[in-house]
């Protein structure tokens, strides 16, 4: 994945905006939604790295299958991972942790936020409040 094609990854989503709020380190988009930090990384830095929130038991399983994916860096280790883009990791499963990482945080956004970003999840919620529904009966 180039830095690009990351770029472009991380601002598909509805609402994503690209932010460079760290002075000392001008050279590390930031990427957000509804204020909220989704992805870190320096697009120019080689290797490529990228910083993404993850599910903590997710985030260890992806950390032992992939020696390229490992705590975030100066983040907590125990939600977020860092990803080294050197052909390791498929872009696919790289493109999943991005949307992975916006899901998580839209999901903590209050709901009219995530109603204006027409969020998938807050559809599949189908309710007046912000619990998410129980999940379908085993047939």
């Amino acid at each position: 994945m180039t830095p690009e094609e990351l770029k472009a990854a991380c601002l598909a989503f509805n609402g994503a905006s690209e932010e460079f709020p760290f002075p000392r380190n001008a050279n590390v988009s930031v990427f957000k939604v509804g204020g909220k930090i989704f992805a870190l990384s320096a697009l120019g830095d080689t290797p490529l790295t990228v910083s993404l929130k993850c599910d903590p038991e997710l985030a260890v399983r992806l950390r032992a299958e992939y020696p390229a994916i490992v705590g975030g860096y100066h983040l907590n280790k125990r939600h977020w991972n860092t990803v080294t883009l050197d052909g390791s990791v498929r872009d696919d499963l790289v493109r999943d942790m991005i949307e992975d990482s916006y899901d998580l945080i839209v999901a903590r956004l209050p709901k009219m936020t995530r109603l204006k970003l027409d969020w998938p999840g807050e559809r599949a919620r189908g309710s007046d409040d912000d619990t998410p529904l129980p999940p379908p009966p085993d047939r």
